[in-house]
């Protein structure tokens, strides 16, 4: 039987180049703050427990795991003393665990849980301790992996404590590491801050465990693996790399991007095969598009579901809690919120459908309006299957327009209207024979004599 295993995560950094009230950790990549990336890496790597180490500098973030992972999930660090003894922080709240341990970091959102689990593999395979390596195209800045003839680590050295030739070394350190916790633990109990910035580095369990006869692996992995976000600058390239993985990763599974840099995927987007995605396209957080849909250009969208072979946009905007069947219609300038639209429904340009459940079929016209807000509470509007919605009409909901009704161009519907019937709710049109004329003869008198004055 494998191992238990754990993972501790080091959210404690103060963040200071991020210029921002707001936790570094909690900086969003890919619509997911970047401490929620490790929760999850942890949590698909089969972790039962999972604490993040954080600092009282930040209490947002304390109760941002709360509510990710419950209470108890969480060990501070007082004061700052280093890695080392960040780890050492979690070490009375993973008290009595038997089995491995991952350490991961709240800002660096991109270890794949499939370079973890490899992790974990080696160390199962080979005991000791493993840690996740990486070959960096410019290493400055990042501590280096020293290895002995036969590839196990000897020691990690950090880059302001390194010699010249240490420092040639490309081999840089990511800083995520597995051990067995008994040994973690113990090992981090030797460690001294004895070096030039006066921490206590994890770094040095390297070393101690080699004294103790541990055997040390390195996994070699990718750079944009360990990429870590210190500033606004490092979290745009973040977002940059999420990005073009995710549109890869889109193309490869059957969608059709024309124009892939223009569009934008948050980490939770599914999009069916055959789907068809025009230029400047934005996907906020849980969005789901249906088999055989076309997304024209300029749409935005959160929190929505898009039924299969609709066609959308261009220029629609989707918020929180839209639900749309097969072969719907959604057109320019569209906005819909809260709102289900069932199959074959249309609302081809210029209106607003929010809190409302339109039928299989129906078609709205348009400049309508749904007035779902009355300036305290929302109130929902219902229109049938096979309904057609006149121009210009304005929905005072709650309010509901029956199967296969009409609504007469603008009008303000602010009763039922039943089923079959049609429903008209405007001033009626009184003409003034000759009035025109009249007036138009007037003004141009009133011109010509002005002129003449001039």
């Amino acid at each position: 039987m494998s191992r238990a295993r754990a993972a501790i995560i080091l959210a404690a950094g103060q963040g200071t180049r991020m210029k921002s009230a707001l936790p570094k950790v909690l900086h969003e990549v890919g619509g997911r703050a970047m401490l929620d990336w490790a929760i999850a890496a942890a949590a698909k790597t089969g972790a039962s427990k999972t604490i993040v180490v954080t600092g009282v500098h930040s209490p947002a973030v304390g109760e941002h795991v709360a509510k990710v992972l419950g209470p108890g999930a969480t060990a501070t660090q007082d004061p700052p003393l280093g890695t080392a003894h960040a780890v050492r922080a979690a070490e009375n709240a993973l008290a009595g665990f038997d089995g491995d341990v991952i350490i991961l970091y709240g800002d660096a959102p991109f270890v794949p849980p499939e370079r973890i689990e490899e992790m974990f593999a080696m160390r199962a395979a080979h005991g000791g301790l493993v840690v996740l390596g990486f070959k960096a195209a410019d290493p400055t800045g990042y501590g280096r992996l020293m290895l002995s003839a036969d590839g196990v680590v000897e020691r990690i050295v950090e880059h302001k404590d390194a010699s010249e030739a240490e420092r040639a070394n490309r081999l840089c350190n990511s800083g995520v590491m597995c051990a067995d916790a008994k040994t973690l633990f113990q090992l981090l109990a030797q460690v001294k801050n004895e070096n030039v910035k006066g921490e206590y580095y994890l770094t040095d369990v390297v070393g101690l465990g080699r004294a103790a006869g541990q055997k040390t692996q390195v996994l070699i992995g990718e750079e944009s693996d360990a990429l870590g976000v210190n500033s606004k600058v490092e979290l745009a390239a973040a977002e940059a790399g999420f990005q073009r993985r995710a549109r890869i990763a889109a193309m490869e599974a059957g969608v059709t991007l024309i124009d892939p840099d223009t569009v934008f995927f948050s980490y939770d987007t599914a999009i069916a095969p055959d789907v068809v995605i025009e230029p400047n396209v934005f996907f906020g957080k849980g969005v789901k598009i249906g088999n055989g849909a076309r997304i024209h250009a300029f749409c935005h969208f959160e929190k929505t579901e898009i039924g299969e072979n609709a066609e959308i946009g261009p220029f629609a905007r989707f918020r929180p809690g839209s639900k749309l069947g097969k072969k719907t219609k959604i057109g320019n300038f569209v906005e819909v919120k809260n709102s289900t639209l069932g199959e074959g429904a249309k609302a081809s340009h210029l209106a607003y459908i929010g809190d409302a459940d339109v039928g299989a079929r129906a078609n709205v016209g348009a400049g309508t309006i749904v007035c779902n807000y009355d300036g305290f509470d929302k109130y929902r509007t219902t229109i049938g299957e096979d309904a057609f919605i006149g121009s210009d009409t304005a929905l005072v909901a709650p309010v509901r327009v029956g199967d296969r009704a009409y609504t007469g161009t603008g009008s303000v519907i602010t009763k039922d209207v039943p089923d079959g019937a049609l429903g008209v709710a405007r001033g009626r049109q009184t003409n003034l024979d000759g009035w025109a004329d009249k007036n138009r003869a007037k003004k141009l008198a009133e011109k010509a004599a002005k002129k003449d004055k001039a």
